[in-house]
């Protein structure tokens, strides 16, 4: 049966609203193959890795027909009734730490009656292990939507692992990319999100804010490019910044599980989605991401051999200074599990959200931070 067909996405306006952006380090993925290039993207990245964890990629080699695409295999999925959608949500599994499938909006009451505005939907990766129903708007593509997460893992994530090795000064460039397989059991999964918009009444009173400051738990996150501003970084001097959808580019950020596997040498990059400018306030903003993870089975202790680490002395992290010593699919299960754990109101004064220390705790001894 041919996949039914797909109307051309069309992006928004980009805001006319001069903001306070965000100086961000641009990699131009085009340099990697040529002689000398990974040195010098490695480099580049190097400031931006330890002091915000923030960066933007060009010339990765995924053309941009490809990535509307995806943003239009959102927008049907979004444009399903919610009784479809629901279909694909089990707030059990969520509970339990199980993130993939369909989250719906209005799962976290905030204050005054007003609810979390932002729906997700994951799709795990395709290495065998994560088999799911989808539902048929995304079924009819799968194949493409197959191809776009494997070219997200090659083309990118693969290619930031290298320069990231050659940063660390280890023994061989591909010794992260071994520990991120494609095809190895692992919790890496491309998402579409979307937040709808709020009136300006409604964003006054949580504090202008979509989701609060926190930071990934995987390696690296992309952001695909889309133009209604939204996401904010806080920066090495404590501000908060805006980030600028700029063409054809990836946005993308350092997680805490290269933080620890670093033992904090590589920053995870602390961020948060503010409601957008008043001159896109009132549009709904749509997101295709890829989240990605070092395999299942990879501790997530300080590396070994890594010359720069051994000369700096970083031989332990959060978790080993609580004698713990997690793999990757224990820390996606504890961080997971107590991310849904936050089904109530936090308490909001201005912009703080203020949140129960039994909602923020991952284990004994470990709590999560989320940033106002």
């Amino acid at each position: 049966m041919p996949s039914r067909v797909l109307s051309p996405y069309e992006q928004v306006p980009e805001t006319k609203v001069d903001l306070d952006w965000a100086e961000l380090v641009t990699l131009d993925l085009g340099l990697f193959d040529t002689p000398g290039g990974k040195e010098k993207l490695a480099k580049q990245l190097e400031y931006a890795a330890q002091h915000v964890g923030f960066f933007y990629v060009v010339n990765f080699d995924i053309s941009q027909d490809k990535v509307n695409r995806q943003f239009a295999l959102g927008r049907e999925f979004y444009d399903l009734p919610l009784d479809e959608k629901l279909k694909y949500h089990n707030l059990k599994d969520l509970e339990s730490g199980e993130y993939n499938g369909y989250r719906p909006a209005g799962l976290r009451q905030l204050k005054d009656n007003i609810t979390d505005n932002i729906q997700v939907y994951n799709l795990p990766k395709f290495d065998g292990y994560h088999k799911r129903a989808q539902p048929p708007v995304l079924q009819d593509h799968i194949a493409e939507i197959e191809d776009f997460s494997r070219a997200c893992q090659t083309k990118v994530v693969e290619k930031l692992l290298v320069l990231i090795a050659i940063m660390l000064e280890l023994p061989d460039e591909n010794q992260l990319v071994e520990q991120h397989k494609y095809d190895d059991r692992g919790e890496d999964h491309l998402r579409y999100m979307h937040y709808a918009a709020r009136s300006v009444q409604e964003n006054r009173v949580v504090g202008d804010l979509y989701s609060p400051g926190h930071t990934d738990l995987g390696s690296v996150t992309l952001l695909f490019r889309q133009p209604v501003c939204a996401l904010q970084i806080l920066n090495s001097q404590g501000e908060w910044k805006w980030v600028k959808p700029q063409d054809a580019t990836i946005t993308v950020n350092l997680c805490d599980a290269l933080a620890a596997m670093t033992g904090g040498y590589l920053k995870s990059s602390v961020h948060r989605v503010h409601a957008p400018p008043d001159d896109q306030a009132h549009v709904d903003r749509l997101g295709v991401l890829y989240f990605a993870r070092p395999n299942n089975h990879v501790i997530l202790d300080p590396i070994s051999n890594s010359a720069v680490l051994k000369r700096l002395g970083l031989e332990s992290n959060d978790f080993t200074k609580i004698g713990q010593h997690l793999s990757m699919e224990e820390w996606v299960k504890l961080r997971q599990t107590q991310q849904q754990r936050r089904t109530k109101a936090p308490k909001i004064e201005g912009t703080k959200y203020e949140y129960a220390e039994k909602e923020l705790e991952i284990m004994p001894g470990l709590a999560a931070k989320v940033y106002s």
